[in-house]
């Protein structure tokens, strides 16, 4: 990358773009997920979770922007992209992000804080999945990120 360095991005700025991508998805009925793919410290691809209002289990941000810079960036560009997401990637999703290559994830909410809110069982974590590929980092952010989860109402939806 030409002078810039991924260290000196704009981190907070980044995640909380990923906070109001959340905020937006449970707006429309959906789970509290958002995720930005950032070069050159500009957001070049943002989403949020459409798994429910699209019946699709497939449609997590982190999944669908994999898909999108598999289809639209080239290998050496998404080598040099990093992700910044809400909360960290479920193993779906780090299986795809594998593909994708990105120079590294950067998360708020960690996967295994999730278990508070769900309910749901301790999964792999993804930096297990995304070694030797990318680095996963985090939590960044972590109240802010967390108040998003708290203020979902989770038990309705188990």
């Amino acid at each position: 990358m030409a002078g810039v360095n991924i260290d000196d991005f704009d981190h907070d700025s980044h995640l909380r773009r990923t906070f109001e991508l959340a905020r937006e998805a449970t707006d429309r009925g959906d789970k509290p997920f958002g995720s930005v793919l950032v070069y050159e410290d500009e957001v070049s691809m943002a989403d949020s979770n459409r798994e429910l209002t699209t019946d699709d289990i497939r449609r997590h941000p982190e999944l669908h922007l994999a898909y999108r810079a598999c289809r639209e960036l080239a290998p050496d560009k998404r080598a040099e992209t990093v992700m910044y997401t809400s909360t960290e990637p479920c193993p779906m999703c780090a299986g795809g992000l594998v593909t994708a290559g990105f120079d590294r994830i950067v998360y708020s909410v960690g996967s295994d804080e999730i278990t508070e809110f769900t309910g749901a069982e301790p999964s792999v974590r993804s930096a297990e999945i995304l070694d030797g590929v990318s680095d996963v980092i985090g939590p960044f952010l972590n109240d802010e990120g967390r108040r998003i989860h708290e203020e979902f109402a989770w038990e309705t939806e188990q």
